[in-house]
């Protein structure tokens, strides 16, 4: 039996008409309106595949073949569908472990339990994090040893700092000893969609600092951070 256009058409409508009519009540047929939404979404679709695999085969075998394949590519979406949050989290676990140093969000401020975000831990041992210093791209060395943010001499050049407006009046201890630093404020500093504005700051003589670290005056703005086995969780 071949469905037709008219049937088609009749289901968006009647589905159509079922969902204004619910508007105010918020729910049909026992569901909410977007769930009832997508299951309407799902059978429209459905029809509409049924129809051009019916009408397409001669053959019994033919026509239960492709009725079972579509039958199985509709599960995988119904079931994607269903489990998409779990999946969600899988999916940034493997993206943590795969590009260390990339901000992944495990949850937003909109899901009702804060922002907060996974950074998965270097080949080298260490935890770092892809950042932005105003607008900039900068690469941190998470140091919780560090008092503040210490950025690279060529980090700073990079972000905007200039080089005639530097002092280099503060002492910094440097894995090469003692050296001296300029303070500066970061107009902001952001990673993933954490974000933070006027934070101070040190930036390096050159050659002092082979990479940026991200101190605790960074970190003590949050509501916590943990330190696990292979990431680091920031909450803010």
């Amino acid at each position: 039996m071949r469905l037709g256009l008219p049937f088609i058409l009749a289901l968006i409508c009647g589905a159509l008409a079922l969902l204004l009519y619910n508007n105010e009540a918020g729910r049909t047929f026992g569901m909410a309106n977007d769930e009832f939404a997508n299951v309407a979404y799902l059978g429209i679709l459905g029809a509409v595949i049924a129809s051009g695999v019916v009408g397409s085969h001669r053959t019994l075998g033919a026509l239960v073949r492709n009725l079972l394949v579509w039958l199985i590519i509709i599960l995988g979406l119904v079931t994607g569908w269903t489990y998409r949050d779990r999946l969600t989290d899988v999916a940034a676990t493997v993206t943590t472990g795969l590009v260390p140093g990339r901000p992944v969000v495990l949850s937003s401020a909109a899901d009702g339990d804060g922002l907060a975000i996974s950074i998965g831990k270097s080949r080298g041992g260490h935890f770092e994090a892809d950042a932005m210093v105003n607008g900039v791209p900068v690469h941190f060395l998470i140091d919780t040893g560090a008092t503040t943010i210490a950025l690279s001499h060529e980090d700073a050049m990079a972000a905007g700092f200039s080089e005639k407006e530097l002092r280099y009046t503060s002492p910094i201890s440097t894995a090469n000893g003692m050296s001296m630093a300029a303070p500066v404020r970061i107009d902001r500093l952001e990673i993933g969609p954490l974000g933070r504005a006027g934070l101070r700051a040190m930036v390096s003589k050159p050659g002092a600092l082979d990479r940026s670290l991200l101190g605790m005056n960074f970190l003590s703005t949050l509501s916590s951070f943990e330190m696990r086995r292979d990431e680091i969780v920031l909450r803010d």
